[in-house]
């Protein structure tokens, strides 16, 4: 496969970390120190399914293609206020698609597991044009009162149209039963014959667990796939890595022996948009020219459940 167009959205709403010292027993240096997080975009009278469908339609045109050549599309979301029908349906209506669409819910690796699925289905099905959207709003599954949590993280989407081609060259994915590492639980409807106790509330992290969790996995996830290519640390361009925390993009700076200027960052202003990181991190690098054709560039993303997930891509756009 190849990626052929790219696309993303954000909320209006700046929330800088000055703004959550109003109600959080926290400041601006704390936040920046600890994550590299300035502010994020959070929703306000935004939908999310809006964000999504903005991020889809300017990936198609910017990969010179309308709905209708769609042939798939693979929507990547962990919560949002539709149950059913999945986020994938909502977005291929309001694109003006027909084409069949499946939701996954791998957190913030789920980018990384979209374009594996893509990759599967253009070798072995009829396809020629897959719409993959990663639509988040992990601001709605915070407790606004947890500072450890809530300051990580931002609302976003985004999108890239891939197609046929040979750029991706190696691609591996992980998971590891690490529930109390990160997840978040919520009640369901009352039955008459529910007699058990359920949970309810934000996110639960373990930061210190999560830390971990990230490093050791992506480090083995980067190794992996630049042994399967055929390639070194020092043959990629770009490292295009989920904009979870800094120390922890440093972390895994400091093991490839890299430096800076190879590991693009936005988390600074948009916070951890989970599996809506790296696509919108893409779109951002191909609008502003920091893309080149040819280049060699690895993805590597980590998420709950513990999911994690690396590949190395060819630039051809």
């Amino acid at each position: 496969m190849k990626i052929i167009g790219t696309g993303s959205a954000r909320p209006s709403m700046r929330v800088t970390n000055s703004m959550l010292e109003n109600f959080l027993d926290t400041n601006d240096e704390w936040i920046v120190t600890r994550t590299g997080i300035h502010e994020r975009r959070v929703i306000s009278n935004e939908n999310l399914e809006d964000m999504a469908a903005d991020a889809a339609n300017k990936a198609l045109a910017d990969a010179g293609i309308t709905s209708d050549q769609v042939d798939f599309i693979i929507c990547s979301n962990v919560v949002n206020e539709f149950v059913t029908p999945g986020l994938g349906c909502i977005i291929q209506g309001k694109i003006g698609a027909t084409c069949p669409t499946v939701d996954i819910n791998c957190a913030c690796t789920g980018f990384l597991y979209a374009l594996d699925i893509a990759e599967s289905f253009l070798i072995t099905k009829d396809m020629n044009n897959i719409l993959i959207v990663c639509a988040e709003e992990p601001s709605r599954m915070m407790d606004w009162r947890d500072r450890s949590s809530c300051i990580l993280f931002g609302d976003a989407a985004g999108a890239v149209v891939v197609t046929k081609g040979d750029d991706l060259k190696a691609i591996r994915l992980s998971t590891h039963c690490k529930v109390e590492a990160l997840y978040q639980k919520r009640r369901l409807q009352p039955t008459p014959f529910l007699n058990k106790e359920e949970d309810d509330g934000g996110v639960i992290m373990n930061g210190q667990e999560v830390f971990k969790l990230a490093v050791s996995s992506s480090i083995k996830d980067i190794d992996t796939v630049l042994s399967v290519a055929g390639m070194t640390a020092d043959d990629i361009d770009l490292y295009v890595l989920h904009q979870a925390n800094v120390r922890i993009i440093e972390a895994i700076r400091h093991f490839v022996k890299q430096d800076k200027e190879k590991f693009p960052v936005n988390l600074d202003k948009y916070g951890n948009t989970s599996s809506a990181s790296i696509p919108a991190l893409l779109d951002d690098l191909s609008r502003g020219n920091m893309l080149k054709r040819g280049e060699m560039l690895l993805l590597s993303a980590f998420g709950a459940g513990f999911t994690t997930g690396a590949a190395v891509l060819r630039w051809s756009k």
